[in-house]
């Protein structure tokens, strides 16, 4: 006497047949839906601008010759990156960023991408954000105040 018992009503010995197999397909679905939503979820977030790496809303973006610089805000921080406009070769790039009466936070080297993210905590002070690629710098000045 198996799972599926073998009178023809459809029953086991514990009840009711029809709800397992019916849960057991529905495992099955979203197992394979699961699936399919991480494979096309991750060929869709190799592209650069589709996904951020800093939370929150985009604050400023401000753009240079060769890359950009992108600040985000949440409730309580402030992020920054500098993003190169035309990815691929190693170039040095940094940026840096500071919440007003707090010490400056930055990464820098030599990057393919990006440099960043960095992270302040900013809760109800203004911020001022640094970025450079190549030797071309551009600042925000003190801005979300």
């Amino acid at each position: 006497m198996g799972l599926l018992g073998t009178g023809g009503t459809g029953r086991t010995a514990r009840g009711s047949g029809g709800g397992s197999r019916q849960a057991l397909v529905q495992l099955l679905v979203l197992a394979l839906v699961s699936a399919v939503g991480l494979v096309l979820g991750g060929t869709g977030a190799s592209s650069a601008g589709a996904v951020s790496v800093c939370g929150g809303r985009p604050a400023k973006t401000v753009k240079f010759a060769t890359g950009e610089l992108r600040v985000y805000r949440s409730r309580a921080y402030a992020c920054a990156v500098t993003v190169a406009k035309r990815p691929g070769k190693r170039r040095q790039m940094s940026v840096q960023l500071q919440a007003r009466g707090a010490r400056p936070v930055g990464d820098s080297g030599r990057y393919t991408t990006r440099a960043g993210p960095v992270t302040v905590p900013a809760l109800h002070r203004c911020i001022r954000a640094t970025g450079s690629v190549s030797g071309t710098t551009r600042t925000t000045g003190w801005i979300l105040c």
